[in-house]
């Protein structure tokens, strides 16, 4: 039988571990992207049961070669462009290390003190490095808490957002009315998510029309949708409002959004999950006008901020709301330190009980790079991605597909859909680098989303090169 895992041992399996996570990033760039294996491959390769007796570490990591990592697609790759980046580093990878060495089980602040307060100071100093209002920072009535996701943060927001409109019946008797939920046609999927689990049902999300030009979500059509709910006997609840949208990174109008949700007396909760990140740099921060009409803000340090998934930052304006439309408090988590009232029990900020140490890879992250470290960063993607947009600009089979003020560049060839769809396929059969798509304005659109710490000029030209090339073996000549 093999027996437990000795300190000597840990030392030398870790140390071999380190060495093949290392080895696996220097050799990124000459890996395939992503798999072209068909579904059920990996799982065809894997024994039909786990091991009778104990295998060393060295046989795990030979099929994690032969086994795993060719059927991944790396999102760490410098020629990964889909989706958003969700992006680690080696002093994330390392506070998460420390994390799970340690095995702390965060839910109370009697349970870790040391794992509740980090996280209340690294939230503070979030705040502080995006330049968010007061209100958010601790000891002002508000404060910041570690969620898994911004899926997650957006529940929670909902959850608070119903207390509230309900008067605090909501965590008595439930939804015992109609209640609505408003989110732009460009809102994230977890809106809807979060109005069903809450018990809304997906009739409980009101989509508001965009402007067509800039996908962002029309004021006026907002007020129509707050009034037609009101004369209709609906209780506007939240207003889900988007600093850089999934298909475009359009930004939501805040100052005309908040001046409604202040009229109406709505919840306004924020979704700034990937742009959240660029506000670090003073000259970025222009999404975060009219912020201080907010409730709730979050964004993700796991998307463009260095820190592995999952670390979502999720703010409100008011925690003594938050607690007490989530506190469920049986006997067996009573304490004297929660009973003084001096302490936060984060227990009460989420839907878990159970919560891991994650401050500690955003502690190590924020302390390996600091500000100045963080700002070249996003500045970093910021430039490569206005490098392939001045590429798209200069050739006439192309168009850019609306602003990008971020690292994500949206573009289409002058041809119909279904050409456009090819170019995509094409390119990323390659394996050097992968791209997704939407549909802007009905309309099929390529995105090129720049994140990787690895990505350098070379990558983006690569990306380009490849493009034009298959763009010029489907146009007609």
């Amino acid at each position: 039988m093999a027996e437990h895992m000795t300190p000597d041992e840990f030392r030398r399996a870790g140390h071999a571990v380190v060495d093949w996570i290392a080895d696996y990033w220097a050799t990124l760039e000459r890996r395939p992207v992503t798999s072209q294996d068909p579904p059920g491959t990996v799982a065809a390769r894997l024994p039909a049961g786990p091991p009778e007796h104990g295998e060393p570490v060295e046989a795990v990591l030979a099929d994690l070669d032969t086994l795993i990592t060719p059927g991944l697609t790396h999102w760490q790759h410098p020629g990964f462009f889909g989706y958003f980046p969700a992006n680690t580093s080696g002093p994330s990878v390392l506070g998460d290390l420390v994390s799970a060495g340690l095995g702390v089980q965060g839910m109370l602040w009697a349970t870790g003190p040391a794992c509740t307060e980090l996280e209340t100071v690294l939230l503070d100093w979030l705040a502080d490095l995006l330049d968010l209002p007061k209100r958010f920072r601790s000891g002002s009535g508000g404060g910041g808490v570690i969620q898994d996701s911004a899926s997650s943060a957006t529940l929670v927001a909902t959850l608070v957002a119903l207390h509230r409109a309900g008067g605090g019946r909501w965590r008595e008797v439930g939804v015992d009315r109609r209640y609505r939920a408003y989110a732009s046609t460009q809102g994230h999927s977890s809106i809807e998510k979060a109005a069903r689990i809450a018990g809304l049902g997906a009739d409980g999300v009101r989509p508001v029309e965009v402007d067509p030009e800039t996908q962002a979500m029309s004021p006026a059509a907002l007020r129509a949708a707050i009034e037609a709910d009101l004369a209709a006997g609906v209780v506007p609840a939240i207003v889900v409002a988007t600093v850089g949208t999934t298909s475009t990174t359009a930004i939501d109008p805040l100052p005309e959004i908040g001046a409604i949700c202040a009229e109406y007396g709505v919840f306004l909760h924020v979704d700034a999950a990937y742009a959240g990140a660029a506000a670090v740099c003073p000259e970025l921060r222009f999404g975060h006008a009219g912020l201080e009409y907010a409730d709730s803000y979050c964004f993700d340090p796991h998307k463009w901020l260095l820190t592995g998934f999952d670390c979502d930052a999720f703010w409100v304006a008011d925690t003594a709301e938050l607690i007490e439309a989530l506190s469920v408090l049986p006997e067996y988590l009573r304490n004297a330190a929660t009973e003084s009232g001096a302490v936060i029990d984060y227990r009460d900020w989420q839907v878990p009980l159970g919560r891991r140490f994650r401050a500690l890879k955003l502690w190590f992250v924020l302390r390996w790079y600091g500000a100045e470290g963080l700002r070249a960063h996003i500045r970093s993607g910021v430039a490569l991605a206005a490098r392939f947009a001045d590429r798209v600009r200069a050739d006439d089979r192309f168009a850019l597909v609306g602003a990008h003020p971020y690292s994500l560049v949206c573009f289409r060839l002058a041809a119909d859909d279904e050409v456009n769809a090819e170019l995509l396929a094409r390119v990323n059969a390659t394996g050097r680098v992968h791209l997704t798509h939407t549909r802007v304005n009905g309309r099929y659109t390529l995105r090129l989303a720049v994140g990787s710490p690895q990505t350098t000029e070379v990558h983006v030209d690569e990306a380009w090169t490849l493009l034009t090339d298959a763009a010029t073996a489907l146009l007609p000549r």
